[in-house]
């Protein structure tokens, strides 16, 4: 309906508060896609190489700017993807525009490997950006890949313990730089770079790192939240003091996971201090409780900060997701915001009468701006409103079976509809529903079971004939 008064005066527009926030131009801002490689390590989710393909495809279309298409160096499927990645982008099957990223290890032969898939198939090193990474924090730095770092120092193992940290954090940075190195030197223009676990290292040591990868050769660093335990407000702290110290003329990259829900917000948190490219996943789909999911971050954007990245496709986010669902096995819960399958659906009575008067009454976010449709589902709490604006709509076709359509009769058809909705559920149907559910979920991977009884299989001993 049309409003006598002008809506914002009816309502507040969430930009009232976020008008001052400020973010670099949209034009600079870089969607970069992790579903390749980070959403596949989601447990249960297995990809072929064709079916990632598939996924670049749509990812490409819908317009994500930067793709992550795996680690080469840990699969042959991986070597694949790439290949077919990088030939699909020559055909032209993907937008000319979308930058390729691989990820490999601080060491020669992860990068030799990768490359040599690239020449495999006549893509040169040139093409693709190489992702070289090492740990972070010190946690990481001394028990993760401590060993690693004295072995290539030529230290013995019994020193592990003992050295300091400032040892591992220095050895850390000359391996890094000399990976970076040897990339160039094999003809890879751009290199990314990072440390895991960025959240609960030192600030001032990922600056170190940063600042002597640059000069090394790499042209991007990536800072990560690995574990997801950062807040808006440690966001905040971290990047603001990255940013402050890298300077305007360095694109920064952050990486966020989701364990306490605040991935989204913790990435439009990094942008505001002055990021410019930001990862995500198709879904959310990652390890753990998974990543920035793209549908959340791009329309919380759009919506409540009025930052609108151009050529991204809004309103083939929901498609996406359903797509997502159909090749990974794992479907999205159906509250998700944006793209659950019941999010711009309504049952409440109080909440359908409003939706019956405007949407604006009860819908936050725009439906057609997602691709998606309002609708309405009839149970325990309809209301008469709803069910008689339901027979209205079918008038023609109740009247053809002789029934007139009327207030009264809508009261008696909403009395019935609470009846079998709660008679459907003594039957306990959705217990079923949720128990096949979660065994299909269960099967999508490799049980503990199986595994030992592959190896059982694989390794028990051959008998002679006749013995």
């Amino acid at each position: 309906m049309e409003f006598r008064e002008p809506v914002d005066q009816l309502i507040h527009d969430p930009r009232e508060f976020t008008k001052h926030v400020s973010f670099a131009d949209p034009r600079e801002l870089r969607i970069y896609d992790d579903t390749l490689r980070d959403g596949e390590q989601m447990p249960g989710i297995c990809y072929t190489p064709e079916q990632k393909l598939e996924i670049a495809q749509r990812l490409s279309d819908i317009g994500v700017h930067i793709m992550d298409v795996g680690f080469p160096a840990a699969s042959k499927g991986d070597q694949r993807t790439l290949q077919l990645v990088a030939q699909a982008k020559r055909r032209g099957d993907l937008r000319s525009d979308l930058e390729l990223v691989v990820m490999c290890r601080s060491n020669p032969k992860d990068i030799d490997v990768t490359i040599g898939a690239l020449e495999d198939v006549g893509i040169a090193p040139r093409e693709v950006t190489f992702f070289v990474f090492t740990s972070g924090s010190d946690l990481h730095l001394k028990y993760k890949i401590g060993k690693t770092l004295l072995a290539r120092a030529g230290k013995p193992e019994s020193q592990w313990l003992d050295l300091p940290v400032a040892w591992y954090r220095e050895e850390n940075i000359k391996m890094q730089c000399d990976a970076i190195r040897h990339a160039r030197a094999k003809g890879v223009e751009r290199v990314e770079f990072g440390g895991e676990d960025g959240s609960r290292g030192e600030v001032d040591y990922f600056i170190e790192l940063f600042k002597r990868g640059l000069e090394a050769g790499a042209v991007r660093p990536a800072w990560p939240d690995t574990v997801g335990t950062l807040t808006p407000e440690a966001t905040r702290w971290y990047c603001s003091r990255i940013v402050e110290a890298m300077g305007p003329g360095v694109t920064l990259l952050n990486h966020f996971h989701n364990d306490y829900g605040l991935a989204a917000i913790n990435c439009i948190t990094s942008l505001a201090c002055g990021f410019k490219a930001f990862t995500v996943t198709a879904n959310g789909y990652g390890e753990r409780a998974g990543n920035v999911p793209l549908h959340q971050v791009m329309t919380a954007l759009r919506v409540l900060y009025g930052v609108e990245i151009p050529g991204f496709k809004y309103e083939k986010l929901r498609e996406l997701a359903r797509f997502m669902e159909e090749m990974s096995g794992v479907p999205m819960q159906v509250h998700e915001p944006i793209v659950g399958m019941n999010v711009f659906t309504h049952e409440s009575g109080i909440h359908t009468q409003g939706m019956l008067i405007d949407r604006r009454i009860y819908e936050a976010v725009p439906a057609e701006l997602v691709g998606a449709e309002m609708a309405f589902v009839y149970g325990k709490h309809s209301g008469a409103a709803l069910v008689e604006h339901a027979l209205r709509k079918h008038e023609a076709r109740l009247a053809q079976e002789g029934v007139s359509c009327s207030h009264e009769l809508a009261l008696r058809v909403t009395e019935e509809v609470k009846r079998v909705r709660e008679e459907r559920a003594e039957r306990r149907e959705a217990a079923a529903l949720i128990l096949c559910h979660r065994a299909a979920l269960a099967g999508l991977g490799v049980s503990e079971d199986e595994v030992v009884e592959i190896a059982t299989a694989l390794g028990r001993p051959v008998r002679a004939a006749g013995a």
